[in-house]
């Protein structure tokens, strides 16, 4: 059997479809790591680390379990989650005081979202002058960029905002950005799902990238017509379990194409950076969220990229969600007094977006990896939020899942309480876990090697 280079792609004009992590490939993408110095599997296949936030804290007695360790009791709002409890872990106990309020006053939600791949401080300021500091995912990244297609990928439901006044006077970039390159530049994430297609899929120049869209478009084509002759000139070179899973991924991504053709109306491949127009973006809020998933899972899949953040909306957000019976704003709703009534609508919003996390995370664990393990077996993924109770705008017992099993270090299936912890610390540990080495992170006082 043909061993494969690591960056095999499947290409014609402007089109470059990365293969998945074929039995073929690992050889050299074990070297490459190993090379670096950085952590792989037992059997050699890339680690994933991924960051997903949802907003506005969540509505706690429905979050947090019942019991410890392994024989916990599920909470209501985690029920989706269910049939998958041994592949991820409740977190408790972690905080970020760096997010509560200091001398700069108000502006909690800024600063839940700032702070919470950071660990650091935002400071109160206006239009372009923000100060914070590096993100986990971008210390990642910086270590292992050159393994993979691309350094890390950024994902969000929100537009684009980088400047102007948000949340109390704190500036916007803060709000709508959740990744960091330094202490002054945001990682803009992409909310359109063509544009993510493109980035991952497109090759060559802008003008051949284009021109490559538009002939899609008018002959209702797919970028896969583009790439057949390397397939199957590929797929010659397979042994029977690589052929099976290269027409699964390739099925897989023609699904996905369908799915963005559906939803979108505009003519022009926008820029990258630029807000997507809202014709190119799912009508339905659920659609939008899934295709982005799964987008994120393909560029695991395909090692485009180990990382991942996904900021499925900003904190303090107000997005209604009519299509679960919820026609107040979630912003608005989170500010409950403890009505009943209000919490009972946030608790559905907290579910629905529990769903999706766990339709995302079965995804990875029904794709076969490298080595024979689930993508999601050698993932570890973060979902949670800057806030624990928005209505007291509380930022510890902050509500943390961390699903995978990150190659075999780290015990996913039980309910672990950190007591009071600062979640710089756990990011220490999951660096740790890919081979970063770091002393320190954000306000981190110590590594917490028990996730």
């Amino acid at each position: 059997m043909t061993t494969l280079n690591r960056r095999h792609f499947l290409r014609g004009i402007g089109t470059a479809v990365a293969i998945p992590t074929l039995e073929a490939a690992l050889p050299t993408r074990a070297a490459a790591a190993t090379a670096k110095g950085l952590a792989t599997t037992a059997t050699g296949a890339p680690l994933r680390t991924a960051f997903v936030y949802f907003p506005n804290g969540a509505i706690l007695e429905h979050w947090n379990p019942n019991g410890d360790g392994k024989d916990y009791q599920m909470a209501k709002t985690m029920q989706p989650l269910e049939g998958l409890r041994d592949h991820f872990q409740v977190v408790s106990g972690l905080a970020h005081d760096n997010a509560e309020a200091g001398p700069d006053g108000a502006g909690d939600h800024a600063r839940a979202n700032a702070t919470f791949l950071t660990g650091v401080r935002a400071r109160k300021t206006s239009g372009s002058d923000i100060e914070l500091g590096r993100s986990v995912d971008q210390v990642a990244a910086s270590e292992i960029s050159d393994l993979t297609r691309f350094g890390s990928l950024e994902l969000s439901c929100d537009g684009v905002r980088k400047s102007g006044g948000c949340d109390s006077g704190y500036s916007c970039a803060y709000q709508y950005n959740i990744s960091w390159r330094s202490a002054t530049t945001p990682m803009t994430p992409e909310s359109n799902p063509r544009l993510v297609f493109e980035r991952l899929f497109g090759a060559g120049s802008k003008e051949e990238r284009l021109a490559n869209f538009r002939l899609r478009q008018k002959q209702q084509r797919s970028v896969l017509d583009f790439i057949l002759e390397d397939a199957n000139a590929l797929n010659k070179q397979l042994g029977r379990t690589d052929k099976l899973k290269l027409d699964e991924y390739l099925t897989g991504v023609r699904e996905i194409e369908k799915r963005i053709e559906k939803a979108e109306r505009f003519k022009d491949l926008p820029d990258p950076g630029v807000p997507a127009p809202e014709p190119g973006v799912p009508d339905a809020y659920s659609q939008h969220i899934k295709l982005l998933y799964d987008l994120m899972a393909l560029a695991f899949q395909t090692d485009s990229t180990r990382i991942a953040t996904f900021m499925l909306a900003h904190d303090g957000s107000n997005r209604s969600f009519r299509e679960i019976g919820v026609s107040e704003g979630h912003h608005n709703l989170s500010h409950h007094r403890r009505d009943q009534v209000k919490m009972d609508k946030i608790q559905k919003i907290d579910h629905f977006y529990v769903q999706h996390f766990a339709d995302f995370i079965a995804k990875l664990r029904d794709t076969k990896d490298s080595d024979g393990n689930s993508l999601l077996h050698n993932s570890q993924i973060v979902y949670g939020s800057g806030h624990s109770d928005a209505d007291r705008h509380d930022h510890d017992k902050l509500p943390v899942i961390v699903a995978g099993n990150a190659g075999g270090k780290i015990t996913p299936g039980r309910h672990l309480d950190t007591g009071r912890t600062p979640m710089s610390n756990m990011y220490l540990g999951m660096l740790d876990n890919i081979g970063v080495k770091r002393d320190r992170f954000g306000d981190s006082t110590g590594i917490l090697t028990t996730i």
